[in-house]
């Protein structure tokens, strides 16, 4: 097995078991904020564009809006 480093954004890590054909390797860490991420409805292009040290994918307000349209005001 060679050097495969993680395909993430500004990830350096190595050794990465993770593969997918689309986006390349992923190493255990980045996969486990994927998971949160992806969770949030978050897109995995912009995942792996994105660097590790950014700020926290949805601020409180894209939240609210999201959970709002899922669960809105019930008129009846």
């Amino acid at each position: 097995m060679g050097v495969l480093t993680c395909s993430r954004g500004d990830c350096t890590h190595v050794m990465c078991d993770r593969f997918s054909y689309k986006y390349g390797y992923i190493c255990d860490e980045c996969f486990e904020e994927l998971v949160r991420f992806a969770t949030k409805g978050g897109d995995m292009q912009k995942f792996m564009d994105r660097p590790k040290s950014s700020e926290p994918f949805f601020s409180e307000d894209e939240i609210r809006e999201r959970l709002e349209e899922e669960f809105p005001i019930d008129f009846r």
